[in-house]
């Protein structure tokens, strides 16, 4: 079964409680009768890693602000692609709201030879919700204590280690292609269908390492039940303040950052991606919200859908080249 990341069971109590939340909500107005019936954020992992806990984190809180429920509706698949597709497809009135990251919307794309979606004709973005490394942890019971000693066995024997990521053409996976290409880390690649069962087979013994977004394990590493052994930018917040960078470790080319974002489909009136970009802007700016957010390894971004756009851009700009330089593809 799923886990949802432990260091989200706060968000999700003090959601219940509702004392914060509506101590810091304000209300907006509607805009042209919009909303006036609840949101639909589609998650496009399985239930248990960092999309699916962060699309929570903000469907809990969006009805203080928005006055409407919003749901969230995991459609997992084809490394993100089916429930991305779904909303690409969907009615542009703002209902159906597509909770995405980097690796759907600006890898994918190139890795996959038909992903069924064009994220910059096909999706209006809203907000960037975060940015944040990715981490390289093992289970707490793992023999390697420190990233140099994992290398040192992954050289010595190549493809022997086992590292899990959340799918194939992730940037999880794309890091662990670099780390071979470029410095002969090589361990095989075990890719799952999210981040939430690959966890399980990490704290379960079936994969040796496990590449995902801080956030995804955030809770594990706090607890006591993983390991961090490196992470990919220089950020070091939350739980991962005393994680070596792989930059530090003296590893080139090895500054990954992942993020999340919301987008809802081409057409949707411009009007309304204003109004859903302050609404969830405003869940972003709670108090309580950046310090899960951070706590999880993340910083909080909250841009204009201006400047989520030309992130966007660039992203899939570099990332393009790096999929064509691995040799990676996928029908």
């Amino acid at each position: 079964m799923s886990r949802i990341p432990q260091f989200l069971a706060a968000a999700f109590t003090i959601t219940a409680l509702g004392s914060h939340v509506a101590a810091t909500a304000q209300p907006l107005a509607p805009v042209d009768g919009f909303p006036t019936q609840p949101l639909r954020i589609v998650s496009p992992f399985p239930a248990g890693g960092g999309n699916d806990a962060v699309a929570r984190l903000v469907s809990t809180r969006l009805s203080q602000v928005l006055g409407q429920s919003a749901v969230t509706d995991n459609r997992g698949g084809a490394g993100g692609n089916i429930g991305t597709r779904y909303v690409a497809e969907s009615k542009p009135d703002g209902y159906t709201v597509l909770s995405s990251q980097v690796s759907i919307m600006a890898v994918n794309p190139t890795l996959y030879r038909a992903p069924g979606f064009d994220p910059v004709k096909q999706f209006i973005p809203v907000t960037q919700i975060n940015a944040a490394p990715l981490a390289i942890v093992v289970s707490a019971n793992a023999p390697w204590k420190t990233f140099a000693e994992l290398a040192t066995q992954a050289k010595a024997q190549p493809q022997k280690i086992t590292f899990a990521t959340p799918g194939n053409g992730t940037l999880s996976h794309l890091v662990g292609v670099v780390l071979d290409k470029d410095d002969k880390v090589s361990m095989q690649h075990v890719p799952y269908k999210g981040a939430g069962p690959a966890i399980n087979d990490l704290l379960g013994g079936q994969v040796d390492v496990l590449i995902t977004s801080t956030s995804s394990v955030a809770g594990f590493i706090q607890t006591g039940r993983m390991r961090a052994l490196a992470v990919t930018s220089p950020r070091r917040l939350g739980v991962f303040a005393k994680v070596p960078t792989l930059e530090e470790l003296g590893y080139r080319n090895a500054r990954f950052e992942d993020w999340y974002g919301f987008f809802v489909p081409a057409g949707t009136a411009p009007e309304r991606v204003a109004l859903l970009n302050r609404a969830i802007v405003q869940v972003l700016q709670m108090p309580d919200v950046i310090k899960i957010i951070n706590d999880g390894g993340s910083d909080v971004v909250a841009s204009s859908p201006e400047a989520f756009a030309t992130q966007l851009k660039q992203d899939i700009s570099r990332w393009s080249q790096i999929v064509k330089l691995s040799g990676a593809h996928l029908d």
